[in-house]
């Protein structure tokens, strides 16, 4: 369901506009961008705006971008004040799942083995998995990560060989639907659609993705044609798109 826009550009909303010396380093930042120059910095005190000028840089170059910060308040300050400067384009989260984290170890003193242990927070994966699926379908994205975002993930390219097509009044073999599904780590629940599962009755499929709680995707068939494909809010089981 979801739709490229090969189209797409990057554009400000904001009525914000750059004051002081703002302008000269986003013409700057811009004009070594096109050079090729590899590497620059940007110096300025907390609250002189680098984050609004980074974002008319962004902008004017329409370039992907990934911004990566020291730790996680940081990295959820950033991408609140890019979701407002970004609204109509797709800026994503991509931290570490883990609310806590126990390497394995061993205390020598009393002989103790500490075995490891961890807790994954599925409301972080699943923007995880949000940043993964736009870098792998959309072309304009803007990437807030704390330094997780360093360690091996799921390849977008790998990520995109997996991707199953779907189209209105296309043909698709239900049982091999499934069978597709299951192969992406998806998990077959009938009695309670959670994110990375689906469920069968009769000739509909309702599929819940593993970045998103709020919508399920549910597909109508008629033998092994797709007669409808809609998105469904989960909250009250009402279309919201066709």
């Amino acid at each position: 369901m979801k739709v490229h826009s090969p189209n797409a550009k990057f554009e400000l909303t904001t009525e914000m506009t750059p004051k002081g010396d703002q302008q000269q380093a986003i013409d700057k930042l811009v004009a070594n961008l096109k050079k090729g120059v590899k590497h620059q910095v940007l110096l300025g005190a907390t609250g002189t705006g680098k984050t609004f000028t980074i974002a008319n840089v962004i902008a004017k170059t329409q370039k992907k971008t990934l911004v990566i910060v020291h730790n996680k308040t940081l990295a959820g300050q950033l991408y609140s004040e890019f979701k407002e400067l970004f609204k109509n384009n797709k800026v994503e989260y991509y931290i570490s799942y883990f609310d806590f984290y126990q390497p394995e170890a061993y205390l020598p003193t009393s002989d103790t083995y500490i075995e490891k242990s961890s807790k994954v927070n599925q409301e972080i994966e699943m923007l995880r998995l949000s940043t993964i699926q736009s870098l792998a379908t959309e072309e304009k994205v803007i990437v807030i990560a704390s330094v997780a975002a360093i360690y091996p993930a799921v390849d977008p390219k790998v990520f995109n060989q997996f991707r199953i097509i779907l189209n209105t009044n296309g043909t698709y073999n239900l049982k091999q639907l499934q069978y597709d599904l299951v192969r992406m780590a998806y998990k077959r629940n009938d009695i309670e659609l959670q994110p990375g599962t689906f469920k069968v009755k009769g000739d509909v499929v309702e599929i819940m993705e593993g970045s998103n709680d709020q919508e399920k995707i549910r597909i109508s068939f008629f033998g092994n044609e797709i007669e409808q494909i809609a998105k469904i809010n989960v909250l009250n089981n009402t279309v919201k798109e066709v």
